[in-house]
């Protein structure tokens, strides 16, 4: 696959504790994203923030939270990430956010998975 040129940037903010049918729902969304053939996908799991409900979630040892902030980031076709904001949408609940940003996407290029790197 040879992606080049104009593409988005999709960022889908959630909970660490978020759910969608008993399964993080990190972990659901990225499944789709695989399934779906995008370029790839990225997940990050934030140390502090707060969203629309202003809970601050925090990895602070006093406070313990168990919910941390975490941010999927995707970049494809605009084409491919329309497709797939129809296929998570109704995953994604009140006090959640995503985002799409345009990029300029300079190299994408998959990896000789069988080439040995000596050091």
């Amino acid at each position: 696959m040879k992606i080049e040129g104009k593409g988005k940037l999709l960022k889908i903010f959630i909970g660490e504790s978020d759910r969608w049918q008993h399964e993080a729902l990190y972990h659901v969304i990225i499944k789709k994203i695989k399934e779906h053939g995008l370029a790839g996908a990225t997940t990050v799991r934030g140390i502090e923030g707060f969203g629309a409900n202003s809970r601050v979630h925090t990895k602070n040892i006093e406070v313990l939270s168990q919910d941390l902030p975490i941010v999927i980031e995707v970049i494809d076709t605009e084409e491919k990430i329309n497709e797939i904001i129809s296929v998570i949408e109704p995953m994604i609940t009140e006090g959640l956010m995503v985002i799409m940003h345009d990029v300029e996407i300079v190299k994408y290029a998959k990896s000789d998975q069988n080439k040995i790197i000596h050091r």
